[in-house]
């Protein structure tokens, strides 16, 4: 067991004793156990899987999307410092697949790189919160 931290600007949406976490990383998806080496990372945009205990099925394992960050391993403690991190139990799947159409209508609309890029990003962004409601509901039985 190791401690995870998960820290966003609204304050820590997740801190407790883990037996796993997966992470999304510029180099792939990287799992911390306890007593990894140190690392320092960049996480990129995507899904964070948690498992509490050893013997914990994956339908208990706990889902974040986010939207990149830091990821620090140090001393028995994993850090993620991201802007946000939405829990799949806060993610409204018909909201989130709203907000997902209107992304793709903005980046269809976009007349300027600026607009392209907010578009696309608000796109990945939706996107992984999709993902995350997807796995809650798969691993809840529900379809």
């Amino acid at each position: 067991m190791f401690n995870f931290k998960l820290v966003t600007l609204s304050g820590v949406q997740f801190y407790d004793d883990v037996y796993e976490v997966l992470l999304p990383t510029l180099e792939g998806e990287i799992g911390v156990l306890a007593k990894h080496m140190p690392l320092v990372s960049v996480a990129k945009n995507g899904v964070i899987a948690v498992r509490r205990n050893a013997k914990d099925p994956d339908s208990a394992r706990e889902y974040f999307a986010t939207n990149g960050g830091v990821i620090e391993v140090e001393g028995g403690e994993l850090r993620v410092l991201v802007d946000e991190a939405d829990h799949a139990d806060d993610i409204n799947e018909a909201e989130a697949q709203a907000a997902y159409e209107r992304a793709q209508a903005m980046k269809s609309e976009a007349t300027d790189q600026v607009s392209l890029d907010h578009a696309q990003s608000l796109v990945d962004r939706h996107a992984v919160r999709l993902q995350v409601s997807s796995l809650k509901r798969r691993h809840s039985g529900r379809r």
